[in-house]
């Protein structure tokens, strides 16, 4: 089994066993994939946090790295669209008040471990813990099999107590990783940061284009996602804000197949960074979606497009305001 752990802003990474600067000591711990961290993963790991300072134990937050499903399925098909990469998921276990963030580098192997064994071997044995923290529908282990039910009935043995964390809703909905899906991949991101609890992000590096968008005074940073099976919303237009140096830039961002200019049918993610003259070729970028402007369109001209994008910057600037 292969871990990386982050504890503070220090990662370790090792194949096997625990490495002496985290050892096995009293902890509170939760486990997930927690793909979008919405905000039914935010109950369960603010119920960890709380439960931690409570018991004076360290706060654990176990993950996997890939997606189990991207393991179980074929991942070529991408069966499962992520919410979150791995870098993204962990820039936002930064922000959160844990101590630690385990993570197990799955693969077929590790699958085909137990429940009891995880249990057993992992929770309680590697990271010392004496309470855990799951949320109702949490299942773990090979096929799925352990459960709630299973932390209660080995918990007295290996010395933790078990809260199980029910069902979130939002307007009535119960929230989950499906439900944002279909809310994103429909355009309705308002919706979809609600549950989310954070504005969606799509990541990745600026490369150089065909720089058409420069020509009619709208260049674009075009980003290359590191992850292929990233969710992307549904094709249109959307209104976001870009961290560059420090500073929160607002941007028209395009996520579709540029109908009017491109015939190559590829799907590509474009920034159009209001407020930024600097280079961003080679640049990580995180693009935090706030809202849907329109639909992709092919414009008959264009000079028509660069018409619409007058309009389209006006509403992102109105919007921000």
């Amino acid at each position: 089994m292969r871990v990386v752990a982050l504890q503070g802003n220090t990662v370790y990474d090792f194949h096997s066993g625990m490495p002496e600067a985290i050892s096995p000591v009293p902890s509170s711990v939760t486990v997930g994939s927690f793909d979008g961290l919405h905000v039914g993963h935010r109950m369960i790991i603010g119920t960890m946090v709380d439960r931690a300072r409570e018991m004076s134990l360290r706060s654990v937050v176990v993950t996997f790295e890939p997606h189990p499903r991207l393991v179980l399925d074929d991942s070529r098909e991408c069966k499962v669209r992520l919410l979150t990469t791995f870098d993204e998921k962990i820039s936002q276990f930064r922000k959160m008040e844990i101590d630690l963030l385990f993570v197990v580098r799955f693969d077929r192997q590790f699958a085909s471990r137990s429940s009891e064994s995880f249990i057993r071997e992992v929770l309680a044995g590697m990271l010392g813990a004496q309470h855990v923290v799951v949320g109702y529908d949490h299942g773990f282990g090979s096929k799925r099999s352990g459960s709630g039910s299973t932390l209660h009935s080995l918990g007295s043995e290996c010395g933790f107590s078990v809260d199980v964390v029910g069902e979130v809703s939002v307007d009535n909905e119960p929230v989950s990783s499906t439900r944002i899906r279909e809310l994103l991949s429909s355009g309705r991101i308002r919706e979809a940061n609600t549950c989310l609890g954070a504005p969606y992000m799509i990541s990745g590096t600026v490369v150089e284009g065909r720089k058409l968008g420069r020509q009619i005074g709208f260049p674009t940073a075009n980003l290359t996602l590191h992850e292929h099976c990233k969710l992307l919303p549904a094709h249109g237009v959307y209104i976001a804000k870009v961290h560059i140096d420090g500073r929160d830039f607002p941007a028209m961002i395009n996520i579709g197949n540029r109908p009017t200019v491109s015939q190559d049918g590829q799907v590509t993610v474009e920034a159009h960074v209001l407020g930024y003259s600097g280079e961003l070729y080679g640049r990580f970028l995180v693009l935090n979606l706030i809202d849907f402007i329109r639909p992709e369109k092919r414009f008959d001209s264009v000079e028509e497009l660069r018409a619409q994008l007058e309009l389209d910057k006006i509403r992102t600037n109105l919007y921000l305001e």
